[in-house]
């Protein structure tokens, strides 16, 4: 297998390892070596490559040909040989843009923009059951939440179902210190959801409803590509906004400047969301699949390696976003990032999950205008693609009555 280009000899050698929870704390110096130094990184030990600048990860996200997602996309579940899936996310064209094409269909802007309504009824009602005179744990309290209610109602869950299927949402993401996220409690979850779903399709073809899945059915997608893509909505979905907002809470404490101005002028709420997906974004990584031989910066990685593009390193590379890209600054002038990925797998549920941060911001920002962050009282949560906080411990500061 080819090597990546000798490191300098008067640098340290670069190593980077997505599953070492240390690191995972803080791995900004690392990305900035590798991005500098190592472009295209080699990890012999656990067989991968790495690219880690943005116009690197931009084009790799965007090359469907020879960067493939049929393979897999998590480091430790990758297969030698595509995957049966019907996922699109784990699809190439033109099996992708079927499923992409049908499914799209029925996940529309508008039937998105018609749930901000919803959203904001789930985050007032977990607000007022906030008890704010004693420490609070905003992740699952209030953060963890709202994507888990908000697919359920999206999803048409009967009322009386919705606490089950949110319990079986964290279930499914259940961390196993041996084994990962690959646990017998998640895989159970999985499948007691997957067989709930299945059986409200088979219900709702008889007698659809005005909701997301009711309307799934009417597209032409298979039960199974249809229970796969609920499945995807509520993997992608309820991890990734529910760590987004933790590192809004965690950041925007860090600079109470610029959480004031998001008091004061809640329309910059919007780029607030989008400064924070650049510069901690949820889901760190992404992996593929070389089908041919790829040459970047003189190196080249050969067919059949498992690449990990490394999207939070893109967002933080100064060659796209200046020499600043390691300060979070909400008033910076607004430039593309990948962290909803790039191309034709860019984040179906990307406008969802924007919606669903915008509002859940607008409506803690005007209950809470300040709080205090207990960052060492704090848990992360940590797999090799998502970064952020299973437990934040927050004092809320009640706003004195005028």
């Amino acid at each position: 297998m080819p090597h990546a280009a000798a490191t300098p000899r008067s640098h340290p050698e670069v190593e980077y390892d997505p599953l070492d929870p240390v690191l995972d704390e803080a791995p900004y110096e690392v990305w900035r070596a590798m991005r500098d130094r190592q472009p295209v990184y080699l990890d012999q030990r656990r067989g991968f490559w790495a690219l880690s600048r943005y116009e690197d990860v931009a084009a790799a996200l965007k090359d469907t040909t020879r960067f493939s997602s049929a393979h897999g996309n998590v480091l430790e579940l990758m297969s030698p040989e595509p995957v049966d899936s019907g996922m699109m996310i784990l699809n190439d064209p033109p099996g992708h843009t079927r499923l992409r094409q049908l499914v799209s269909r029925a996940f529309t802007l508008r039937r998105t923009a018609a749930l901000e309504e919803d959203v904001r009824v789930v985050c007032r009602e977990l607000l007022d059951a906030i008890d704010a005179s004693s420490e609070v744990d905003l992740m699952q309290e209030y953060a963890a939440q709202i994507p888990s209610r908000v697919i359920s109602r999206l999803l048409g869950v009967p009322g009386e179902d919705r606490e089950r299927i949110r319990l079986l949402i964290d279930e499914c993401f259940h961390l196993d210190e041996e084994h990962g996220f690959v646990n017998d409690v998640a895989l159970t979850a999985m499948g007691e959801l997957g067989g709930y779903l299945d059986r409200r399709l088979r219900h709702l073809a008889e007698e659809p409803g005005d909701d997301l899945l009711s309307a799934l059915t009417q597209t032409g997608l298979t039960r199974r590509e249809t229970v796969d893509f609920a499945m995807l909505l509520v993997m992608a979905g309820t991890e990734t906004v529910g760590r987004l907002l933790g590192w809004a809470a965690l950041l925007l404490d860090e600079h109470p400047d610029q959480r004031a101005d998001l008091v004061a002028d809640p329309s910059l709420i919007p780029r607030a969301v989008e400064e924070v997906l650049r510069f901690e974004g949820p889901s760190p990584v992404q992996a593929r699949f070389t089908t041919e031989d790829v040459t970047l910066h003189g190196v080249t990685i050969p067919a059949r390696s498992v690449v990990l593009l490394l999207t939070s390193s893109a967002g933080r590379d100064e060659r796209q976003y200046g020499p600043d890209a390691g300060v979070f600054d909400l008033h910076r002038e607004p430039r593309h990032h990948v962290s909803f990925g790039y191309g034709v797998h860019f984040c179906l549920g990307a406008s969802l999950a924007r919606l669903e941060s915008r509002v859940a911001l607008e409506e803690l920002l005007a209950r809470f205008p300040t709080w205090s962050v207990d960052r060492d009282g704090s848990v992360r949560a940590h797999t090799s693609t998502v970064r952020g906080w299973s437990r934040l411990l927050v004092r809320l500061d009640t706003p004195t009555p005028s």
